[in-house]
């Protein structure tokens, strides 16, 4: 049976065969299209410079207008990541909208993992603790 959600993501799959992001690649599942499996190469200058991180995106039916589940299947040390694999990541939660796409979820993911390289996150070091 094909749903919106389906249509929408077979869709999501074509645009990233024909126009795939840099370091990413992700397809779905054989015969499921609600659960894809995708890697993350290490960003260039990064501590994961050269790795590879797989994930998995588990989709609803309410796909797009939800978020999809998403969880690196690799270990990755990285304070937005816990430890059973699952992101803190804006767009999956409360910024969540139908225009993300699958390109768009696995690009903002790959991006989050230059966040802890702020800039400013020395001068916490000397902020007074109470």
């Amino acid at each position: 049976m094909s749903t919106p959600a389906r249509k929408r993501l077979m869709r999501d799959f074509k645009r990233l065969q024909q126009d795939p992001p840099a370091g990413i690649s992700g397809a779905p599942q054989d015969n499921n299209i609600m659960l894809w499996n995708a890697v993350i190469f290490g960003p260039d200058d990064t501590p994961w410079d050269g790795g590879t991180f797989k994930l998995t995106l588990q989709f609803s039916e309410d796909y797009p207008n939800k978020p999809p589940t998403v969880r690196f299947v690799s270990r990755m040390f990285h304070p937005n990541i816990y430890a059973d694999g699952s992101i803190c990541l804006d767009i999956l939660q409360n910024q969540w909208s139908p225009i993300y796409d699958v390109a768009a979820i696995l690009t903002s993911i790959q991006v989050h993992t230059y966040s802890i390289f702020n800039s400013n996150v020395d001068t916490l070091h000397f902020l007074p603790w109470n």
